[in-house]
C-alpha cells in the first residue's frame, strides 16, 4: 500500500512460493511492525510502506524447515475444513516451512486397497478408529476404537486432500505422504490364512480390544504387495514429491531386538516404498529411540537405520529441545536429521516453553562432529497455545546465531498489539525468564491439580516462579486501557490469567489437602468452598469470553463434519473422549486436557464438588479416605460427561478485561506487595 501514483516500496522475491512468503513475512514483521499467528494477526501497515536502503539477501542455514508431529493430526485438525486448512497453510508460507505431512484422507485409499485384497466392509469397519484417534490407528497403535469411519467421513476428506496438496504444492512445499508401515487388519489373516504376522503387545493401557495390531513379518511377500499397492494407489490420485512417512515402532516393543531382524522391519518398508516410487525417501520419527531407551540401545538404532541406505531416510530428532537423539547415536549413524522441537503433549493448555535450549540447540547440532543436520523442525502434539515459542522457533529457522532473548520478547509484544507498551514488554519479559524457560529435561505434560483426577497425591511443584507470572499478569491488566482493541492481547490476558488461576487452584488443593490431614474440617469447607463456588466458575467465565477458549468451539466442529445427526453424536463423543477419558475406561485419562469455557466448569469443577465432598464425609464420618473408591465414583461423572449431550455455545460472552481484572482484585492485590487496586 502506497499513496497513489508512488512507485512500489518493495519487491520479494525468492527461490519458491515459500521462500517469497517467508521473506514478505521478514519485511511485514521487522519493518512494518506486523504479526501474524494462530491467536490472531495484527496487520496495520504503514502508510506509505518503509522503503529498504538496500537489497536485503537470507538463506536457511538447513534444507529444511518442517512442521506436524503425526499426532497433530487427531489433537488439533481432526474436524478442520477448508477454510481453516488454508489459514494454516498460508501460516506456514509466511513462516518458510517447506516441508509438512499430507496424511488427511488416507483411509479411503486404504479401503480401497483391503477391498481389493478380499477383505469385507465389516473387517474394515473393525480396524479404522473414530476420527479423534486416527493418529494411533496409523501408527498401529489403536484399532476399532471408537469408530467405525462413516462412508461421508472418507468422501469428504479425500476432496479435502486434494486441497491441501494443491495449495501446499503451490507454494513450493514438499508434502510428506504416508506409506505403509506393516501393521494389518487382522481381516488379512482370513483373506491370507498362510501369511506370516505376529500381534505386537498392548499400547498405552489398552488391552488386545482395541489394541495388540497385527504386524506382518518383513520376509513375507505380502508385505511388498500391500505397502506398494497403497502407495501406487496414493501417487496415482494425488501426485508426489517422494517424501514418505510410516512409524512402525511407535512406543511399541519390536518382536526381537536381534539387529538382523530390526534391518528387515525397516529395509521392507523402505522397499515397500521405492516398489512404487524409485525416488522414495522414508521420513521418520525419531520419537521410539528416547521413549525406550533401554530397548533401543545403539546396535539397534544403528541396525534400524542402516536398513535403509545412507541418506534416503530422513530422521526426526523429534524431542532434540530436551532429550536429542543425535548425540548419542553419531548424529544418526550418517541418516540425515531434522532438529525439531516438540513443546506440546496433547494440545494441553499452559504457558511453557524452553526458549533457552531451542535458542542454542540448533546451532549445537550443526557444530557437532559429522553433523547430518539438514534442518528444523516444529513438531507438536497439538497446536493453538503459546504463540511465541513457535514464531521463536520459525524465525530462529532461518538464523545462523542465537537471538538476543530479552530484546527479541519485547520486540515480539510491539508486533503482535500493534503499539509500543513499556508494561506489555515488561510482563513478556518476566514470562522469557520464568514459564518460558524451563531448563534440563523438560516435558509439558500439563500436570496442575486442575486438570488432573484429584488425589492426595498431586504433584504442584513448577520450574518457575510463580510471582513472575502473578507479576505479568498485573503488568498486562494495566496495558489493557491502551491494548485492549487487540485481538491477540485479548487472547494473551485470558492465557496468562488462566495460568495465574491454575496457580491458585494448586494452593487451594494444598490448603484443602494440609486441612483434611490435620482433621481441620472448618478449614477444609473454607478452602474447598472457595475453589468450587468461585474461584473455578470464575475461570470458566473468563475462557468463555474468548472464541479460542471454548468447549462448544470444539465439539460444534466435529459436529459440522457430519452428514447425519447419528454422526454428529459419534463424532462429538469422539471429541469429548479424547479431551477426558481418552479410551473406554480412562486408558489414558486426561492427557489431552484442555482449560477451556464449559470443560472446567461441568467435568473438572464437577470432579472438584465429588473429591471435597468425599473429604467432608471422611472427616465427618471418622472413616478414611479411600482413593480407589474415589475413582471408581469419579469415573462414573468423566463417562458421563462424554455421553450427555448437553450443548456448549460457540460464540464468547462477556468482557475479557473486565473478568481478568476481576479476578486479580479479587485474589492477588495482597500478595503482589500490597499495591493499591487503582493501580491497575
Amino acid at each position: 500500500r502506497s499513496p497513489p501514483g508512488a512507485a512500489v516500496a518493495v519487491a520479494v522475491t525468492g527461490s519458491s512460493g515459500v521462500a517469497a512468503a517467508a521473506g514478505l513475512y521478514r519485511y511485514l514483521r521487522d519493518f512494518c511492525g506486523c504479526h501474524v499467528s494462530w491467536s490472531g494477526a495484527q496487520l496495520r501497515l504503514p502508510d506509505p510502506l518503509p522503503r529498504l536502503r538496500a537489497e536485503i539477501r537470507a538463506a536457511a542455514p538447513g534444507r529444511y524447515r518442517y512442521y506436524q508431529n503425526v499426532c497433530t493430526q487427531s489433537y488439533s485438525f481432526a474436524w478442520w475444513d477448508w477454510a481453516r486448512w488454508e489459514r494454516e497453510i498460508d501460516w506456514m508460507a509466511l513462516s518458510g516451512i517447506n516441508l509438512a505431512l499430507a496424511f488427511v484422507g488416507q483411509e479411503a485409499t486404504w479401503q480401497r486397497v483391503y477391498r481389493s485384497l478380499g477383505l469385507n466392509q465389516s473387517e474394515i469397519d473393525a480396524y479404522f478408529t473414530g476420527p479423534a484417534f486416527l493418529a494411533w490407528n496409523r501408527m498401529g497403535n489403536l484399532h476399532g476404537w471408537a469408530g467405525p469411519l462413516p462412508p461421508a467421513w472418507h468422501l469428504k476428506q479425500r476432496y479435502l486432500q486434494y486441497r491441501i496438496v494443491e495449495r501446499m504444492r503451490s507454494l513450493g512445499m514438499l508434502t510428506v505422504l504416508p506409506a505403509f508401515a506393516g501393521h494389518v487388519p487382522q481381516g488379512v489373516l482370513r483373506v491370507f490364512p498362510r501369511v506370516n504376522a505376529t500381534r505386537l503387545g498392548g499400547w498405552s493401557h489398552f488391552d488386545c480390544t482395541y489394541s495388540c495390531t497385527y504386524l506382518l513379518d518383513p520376509q513375507d511377500p505380502m508385505f511388498q504387495v500391500i505397502g506398494t499397492l497403497f502407495l501406487k494407489e496414493l501417487i496415482k490420485e494425488f501426485g508426489t514429491d517422494h517424501i514418505y512417512s510410516a512409524d512402525t515402532f511407535n512406543e511399541m516393543t519390536p518382536l526381537s531386538s536381534d539387529p538382523a531382524y530390526l534391518s528387515r522391519v525397516s529395509n521392507a518398508v523402505f522397499r515397500s516404498m521405492t516398489g512404487a516410487d524409485p525416488e522414495a525417501l522414508w521420513l521418520m520419527q525419531g520419537w521410539l529411540f528416547q521413549h525406550q531407551p533401554g530397548f533401543w540401545q545403539p546396535a539397534q538404532v544403528r541396525a534400524l537405520l542402516h536398513g535403509v541406505p545412507l541418506g534416503r531416510m530422513i530422521v526426526l530428532d523429534l524431542f532434540a529441545e530436551s532429550k536429542p537423539v543425535y548425540q548419542w547415536t553419531e548424529s544418526f549413524y550418517g541418516q540425515p536429521f531434522i532438529w525439531c522441537m516438540l513443546h506440546n503433549f496433547g494440545g494441553n493448555h499452559g504457558l511453557f516453553g524452553t526458549v533457552e535450549a531451542i535458542n542454542s540447540g540448533p546451532f549445537a547440532a550443526r557444530r557437532f562432529p559429522n553433523s547430518t543436520m539438514v534442518g528444523t523442525g516444529l513438531v507438536p502434539e497439538g497446536i493453538e497455545q503459546n504463540d511465541m515459542v513457535y514464531e521463536l522457533m520459525n524465525e530462529l529457522g532461518w538464523r545462523h546465531e542465537p537471538l538476543d532473548l530479552p530484546r527479541w520478547v519485547s520486540r515480539y509484544a510491539e508486533r503482535r498489539y500493534g503499539a509500543a507498551n513499556a508494561a506489555a514488554a515488561g510482563a513478556w519479559r518476566l514470562l522469557l525468564r520464568s514459564v518460558y524457560n524451563c531448563t534440563g529435561v523438560c516435558v509439558n505434560h500439563n500436570r496442575s491439580p486442575l486438570v488432573r483426577r484429584p488425589s492426595l497425591r498431586m504433584d504442584t511443584e513448577l520450574w518457575y516462579n510463580a510471582s513472575d507470572v502473578d507479576e505479568a499478569w498485573r503488568l498486562l491488566l494495566s496495558a489493557g486501557a491502551e491494548l485492549g482493541s487487540s485481538t491477540a492481547f485479548r487472547y494473551d490476558l485470558v492465557d496468562v490469567t488462566r495460568q495465574a488461576a491454575q496457580q491458585l487452584v494448586s494452593r487451594f488443593y494444598r490448603s484443602i489437602r494440609g486441612a483434611f490431614q490435620s482433621h481441620a474440617l472448618p478449614e477444609l469447607l473454607t478452602a474447598g468452598g472457595v475453589l468450587l463456588y468461585d474461584l473455578l466458575p470464575e475461570l470458566d467465565s473468563l475462557l468463555c469470553s474468548h472464541s479460542l477458549f471454548l468447549l462448544g468451539r470444539w465439539l460444534e466442529s466435529a459436529r459440522a463434519v457430519a452428514t447425519s445427526d447419528r454422526e454428529a453424536e459419534q463424532y462429538e463423543v469422539n471429541a469429548r473422549n479424547q479431551l477426558t477419558l481418552w479410551g473406554p475406561n480412562g486408558n489414558i485419562l486426561d492427557y489431552a486436557n484442555k482449560q477451556l469455557g464449559g470443560l472446567v466448569l461441568d467435568y473438572y469443577g464437577v470432579r472438584w464438588s465429588l473429591f471435597v465432598s468425599a473429604l467432608v464425609e471422611s472427616l465427618n464420618s471418622g472413616t478414611p479416605f479411600h482413593q480407589e473408591q474415589f475413582n471408581q465414583a469419579v469415573f462414573q461423572v468423566e463417562r458421563g460427561f462424554v455421553y450427555n449431550k448437553k450443548r456448549y455455545p460457540a460464540v464468547p460472552a462477556g468482557d475479557t478485561l473486565e473478568i481478568s481484572r476481576k479476578l486479580f482484585l479479587k485474589y492477588y492485590p495482597s500478595r503482589l506487595g500490597g499495591r493499591c487496586p487503582d493501580t491497575l
